[in-house]
This record gives structure tokens, sequence and C-alpha cells, in this order.
């Protein structure tokens, strides 16, 4: 649906709720159900954290039902605009973090108070700033995931390296030993695999050193790629992609699949999220003999000790703006993002929306490394048009040219500025 049917729809709506927001001291609705819109990933999953989520709220409101109905990622979004149109849109809904920003910018979810949710101190910061819109809260933080260095501990080892790195300097030395060791008669090695298209992993530098894709200035959004601090990032980056990846510089990481290209032997580790893990072991396509050599760790940042930013994935709950119901709801929220909850949906491999919880999973190897690198993360400009950027290949054209070496980085990064300066504020 087009974003201005959306803000039609909804002006009454928003219009009769601007004087209060889903803080918990609403006053209380008069319902006998709520209607709970969550991904089919729960029931699969850990269906028993919603159950336990909904006995506890249930005690603080007998009578009051909760219908949890199961959603797919394919078609949930069509599914809820036409719940906006028809006016009859549930009290909870569970969106990819990438998706919020439309929602946020056109008026479709209540303005919630943060402080009034479980550990909203320590929300991860990349997930938070997927529920920030012009400084305020639209959705709380629900589960992420995080990239970190997947690596062959065994290659690690017989080219000499102790341990992990603590800086991006120390990491570049040690993919040089390992070039040194495979990269001389193997034509195809790269120390670290890192297609030219990784912007996700690219931008990590940028975030690193201070920098950022975009920001919001006297009401209009400029592209910031082209400022000091972002163009030490990237040309960091170049320098280490350069120095330790032969990967093609015109691919993007799924295109071939990053983990199984590194289950072929050629490659000393990779960065991806920790569900890619098990392609490279798949019995099929990837190779099941190295699983007693993989090992992960989280990409150092270029300050010795600390971690580099990276994306984060993961989902955010939150209340549309014509739920009835917004006490109830943002109550059940509550009871499913409390420690507890949240402990519980760690439990089962995922990454908790809270930094106070990253020790849950310490002793996974698997499971670990990606949970610590979510500690320190960045997350895209939340601008009504990111999207457009995305799907213009805007960055993705700009690393190529950057890793290829056909243009300068700051000549790259200006010409990207230009076109984000005009997407964003079309």
């Amino acid at each position: 649906m087009k974003a201005r049917v959306i803000a039609a729809v909804l002006f009454a709506a928003v219009l009769a709720a601007a004087a209060s927001t889903a803080s918990g001291s609403v006053r209380s609705a008069k319902a006998d159900s709520i209607t709970v819109w969550l991904m089919g990933d729960a029931q699969s999953g850990w269906p028993t954290v919603v159950a336990d989520a909904t006995a506890a709220f249930k005690a603080k409101h007998p009578g009051v039902d909760v219908k949890v109905q199961y959603q797919t990622w394919g078609d949930h979004l069509t599914k809820f605009d036409a719940t906006i149109a028809g006016g009859d849109t549930p009290d909870v809904i569970e969106f990819g973090n990438s998706e919020t920003t439309k929602y946020m910018a056109n008026g479709a979810l209540r303005q919630l108070t943060a402080s009034n949710f479980p550990n909203s101190k320590t929300w991860l910061a990349g997930l938070r700033s997927s529920c920030t819109y012009n400084g305020r809260t639209f959705c709380v933080p629900y589960y992420a995931g995080a990239r970190a260095i997947v690596y062959r501990k065994d290659q690690y080892k017989a080219a000499g390296i102790r341990g992990t790195p603590r800086s991006v300097a120390q990491f570049l030395s040690d993919g040089k030993k390992l070039m040194k060791k495979y990269g001389k008669k193997d034509r195809n090695y790269s120390a670290w695999y890192f297609p030219g298209k990784n912007w996700y992993a690219s931008m990590a530098f940028v975030y690193d050193y201070n920098g950022q894709i975009a920001v919001r200035k006297n009401g209009k959004w400029v592209g910031t790629l082209e400022s000091k601090n972002a163009i030490k990032g990237l040309t960091v980056a170049k320098n280490v992609v350069g120095a330790l990846s032969r990967a093609s510089k015109t691919t993007d990481e799924a295109h071939p699949q990053q983990a199984i290209v590194f289950s072929k032997g050629h490659v000393g580790a990779f960065i991806g999220n920790g569900w890619e893990w098990p392609y490279a072991l798949n019995k099929d396509l990837g190779n099941p003999a190295l699983a007693p050599v993989m090992g992960a760790y989280p990409m150092p940042s270029h300050v010795r000790g600390r971690l580099m930013p990276e994306f984060l994935g993961g989902s955010d709950l939150a209340i549309p703006a014509q739920s009835k119901n917004v006490t109830l709801a943002a109550d059940w929220i509550k009871a499913f993002t409390s420690t507890s909850a949240e402990t519980g949906i760690a439990k089962v491999g995922n990454i908790p929306n809270t930094t106070i919880l990253a020790n849950v999973n310490k002793d996974n190897p698997q499971i670990a490394p990606f949970a610590r690198a979510a500690a320190a993360s960045w997350f895209v400009p939340t601008a009504p048009n990111w999207v457009n950027v995305e799907n213009g290949d805007v960055l993705q054209n700009m690393l190529v040219q950057i890793y290829s070496g056909k243009k300068s980085v700051l000549a790259a990064a200006k010409s990207a500025d230009k076109q984000i300066n005009k997407i964003l504020n079309g």
C-alpha cells in the first residue's frame, strides 16, 4: 500500500491517540482479548517462552485472552497493510527491524515510553535505533542476529597465529601470515573471504571510526560517507580487503554463499551471521569434517580491546496506532521482553535484546561470539526512503569502485553521497 494511503487511513486514529502513549500508565482498556502477531519462528523455536509470557500477562489481567496468530515473513506486511485499511489491526505486531521505518514515519505505530519496558537502558544499540524515529520510540527490541568472524582454527595454528586478534591491525597482521602460509601456492586462497559488494561488513569500518552513512540536518537527510571519519573507515577497509581477500570484487556474500565457499578449503575466515555456520557443514554442499576446526570471534575495532560495531538484524515488537487495547498490548510486550523471557529466547540460540544477557550462551562456541559481537552495533539511517538506497545498490556500487580501484575512496564516497541525498530527500 502506498505511504500516502496508509497516512490517510491512519490520520483520525493518530489524532485520537496523540494525547497519550503506550507507557503502561494509560487508562486501562476494557477488553476480553488482545491479538498478537508473531512470526512463525517463535512458534517453532520458543513456544514455551510465548506461553509463559502469556501466563504472566493473564495473572495481571484475569479474564483477558491472548490470541497469538503466527505469520510468515513472505506476506505479513501485505496482511498488516490490509488490516490498516480495514481498521482491524492486531494489538501487537512483530516486525523485522529493517521493516519498521516506513510504519514509524507514516504514523502507523503508537509512540512508546522506552523506560517503561524491561532493560530499556541496556537495549542493543542497533535494535534501539531501528525503533527510534525523530528521537521518539515506536517499538521494543525483541531479539537480534549479529555477524562475527568464522575461521579455521587449524589454519590459524599452522600459520603461527596464537589466539584471536584484538585490533584491526593485528587482524591484518594475522591475515598476512595466512596469506604467506597458504596464499602463495593457492591463487584462490583468501585469508579473509570478502566479496566487493558486502556492504554490511564494509560499513562496519565506517562506524568503527565514528562515521555514518547519512544524518538528518535541518529537516533534510545528508549523505556523510565523504566525511573525514567515514573516509578513514573506508580506506582501512580497502587496505584490509585488498591484502587478505581474493574474492570477486563485483559479487556479494550470498552469491555464492560465503559459508559454502569457506567449506572448500581455500578460505581462512569470513564474516557472517551465526546461521551461516551450519551451511559450511552441510553434508551435500559443505564439508562436515570441518566441525572440529571451526571457531568464531567478534571482529575487533581499530582501537585495541574494543569491538567493531556490526549491523544487527533481528525483530522488534510494536503496537499499531489503531489498537484499541494499548495498555494491554504494552503489558504483554513487557511480559514477553522481560529478563526471564529474553533469557529463554537466548537459550534456544538467539541473541537477546539486552547487553546484560550477553553471557547466557557463554559456553556455546557457535553462539557466544555472535552474542558478544552484538554488544557493539549500528543500524541504517531511519529514513522513509532508505529502502530505495538499498534497492538502488548505491553502497554496493560504491564499494565495487573502491575495492576494484576504479575510483579513489573519496571520489566514490562523494558520488554515493550525491545519490543518497537525492534518494532520501526525494
